[in-house]
């Protein structure tokens, strides 16, 4: 049976260079788990327009459960300018006042919640009283067996050190980047070097793991008992939107299969090097990459660095 996998938050369109294309860190997330193996759904809000017609036609069309999805008919659905540097890295411009900023804990949604194996939520989708009083409810409604995975996702000024806080109190996995953890350290007065601040929001927080990517210098992962530090895949980056929602699924689904950390760490990079290699948050994951995310595939092995690599790409952005 496959796992439930939920990204509760925003969904929205990304208005990039090349033209719009589906996004939001949940939704980007929740494909991702799909597309690795994944029964999955995205909880949100859209506005009765074409745009949010669109998404869920979108989302249907990839396989994703739809039914958590509620419509506004008095604000318009999300959308997101978002321009990229020389390097790829996005700059985001994200339209206030829209349908996620009043997510709904409808029945439907609520039913889902009760199912998931995983759910992952950000800081974003918190910025309106009525979307973080929902979001809280349907976190709260998830099994008590269930990851629930705060990926911090700092967008803006969309974010306190007390929506931090919480977040991290009702977590149980905290995903956060390299430009993240400084803010992060600040808010929470984190002290001591890098992996003493790690070690100190997962002891904190009782945290199962923390998944700390670097950009192009991979990434961390640490669970309270092993160290598991990558140096990153190469990639031909196009651009990096969507890398770490991609990585975050993919950490999820290792961990739900039960692999070791070698294994979760490079395989996470592995697909979070394809997406910066492609244009878009959701690009297709080669049938090779899907293949790797079958169960068992890599319980209780060890994992050699050589036999996992992918060829033929450089820089990896998570």
């Amino acid at each position: 049976m496959k796992p439930l996998v939920i990204g509760l938050g925003e969904v929205l369109w990304d208005v990039l260079p090349s033209g719009p294309r589906m996004g939001g860190a949940p939704a980007n997330f929740a494909c991702h788990a799909r597309a690795l193996g994944a029964e999955a759904a995205v909880i949100s809000s859209v506005g009765r327009d074409e745009d949010g017609e669109r998404l869920l036609e979108l989302l249907a069309e990839l396989g994703l459960s739809t039914e958590g999805i509620s419509t506004d008919v008095e604000r318009a659905t999300g959308s997101v300018t978002v321009e990229l540097g020389t390097d790829g890295q996005p700059c985001y411009t994200i339209r206030e006042g829209v349908a996620w900023d009043h997510i709904v804990a409808t029945e439907a949604a609520l039913a889902q919640a009760a199912a998931a194996s995983a759910i992952c939520f950000g800081s974003l989708g918190q910025r309106s009283l009525v979307s973080q009083q929902s979001i809280r409810r349907l976190v709260e409604a998830t099994p008590a067996s269930a990851l629930r995975i705060f990926d911090v996702n700092l967008r803006q000024g969309f974010y306190s050190s007390e929506v931090i806080h919480d977040s991290l109190v009702m977590a149980n996995v905290l995903k956060l980047s390299d430009s993240e953890l400084p803010v992060l350290a600040e808010l929470l007065n984190l002290q001591g070097s890098l992996r003493e601040q790690i070690e100190t929001l997962r002891s904190h927080y009782d945290l199962k793991l923390v998944v700390y990517t670097r950009g192009g210098n991979g990434s961390i992962l640490w669970d309270g008992v092993t160290w598991c530090e990558h140096s990153g895949l190469p990639a031909e980056v196009k651009d990096t939107v969507g890398a770490g929602d991609s990585f975050t699924a993919a950490t999820t689904m290792g961990f739900l299969l039960g692999w070791p950390l070698g294994a979760i760490s490079e395989n996470a990079n592995a697909v979070a090097a394809h997406v910066c290699s492609c244009v878009g948050a959701i690009p297709p994951i080669p049938e090779a990459l899907r293949q790797r995310f079958t169960k068992d595939a890599f319980s209780g092995k060890a994992v050699t660095e050589p036999a996992m690599r992918l060829t033929g790409l450089s820089q990896s952005r998570a």
